[in-house]
């Protein structure tokens, strides 16, 4: 099979395997504004609703003034002004709602040894990004906590 072939069958299988994310809602937390705009723009090519935040006191509000069940995960970058996404994701988990302790929160972040790893851990949140993310790492991930 030639190259061009090969990723063309990679492609294809990429797009059907994350064919189900459609209609998934993802609360996008990134305080840089390119970086928000990569991700979004992956997650929406995809047919994922997203809303954004540009800090963790600002996601703590939306996801609380949220209905519950409103987002099937939130992609949170650790390092942000305001409130940082450990603080953000402890916050998010103490809220008195049901969706506060199940909803998947996946770590975003340059930060890749493992003491940071356990620190996102540590936090409440259920996965680990190493930045920058690549489309097929962010959506196999999300693919992992969203079942239809």
């Amino acid at each position: 099979m030639s190259g061009i072939a090969e990723k063309e069958n990679k492609m294809e299988s990429i797009q059907e395997r994350n064919a189900h994310l459609d209609g998934m809602k993802v609360l996008l937390v990134e305080d840089t504004p390119l970086n928000m705009e990569i991700a979004k723009f992956m997650l929406e090519d995809e047919g994922i609703e997203v809303m954004t935040a540009e800090n963790g006191q600002i996601a703590v509000n939306i996801f609380n003034n949220s209905p519950e069940n409103t987002f099937n995960a939130v992609l949170m970058d650790v390092r942000m002004p305001v409130m940082d996404g450990l603080t953000a994701t402890k916050s998010i988990r103490t809220l008195p709602r049901t969706d506060a302790v199940t909803v998947p929160i996946i770590a975003m972040t340059a930060d890749a040894y493992s003491e940071d790893i356990r620190r996102t851990t540590d936090a409440g949140m259920n996965a680990h990004l190493t930045k920058p993310v690549s489309q097929e790492k962010m959506l196999s991930t999300l693919e992992k906590f969203y079942s239809v």
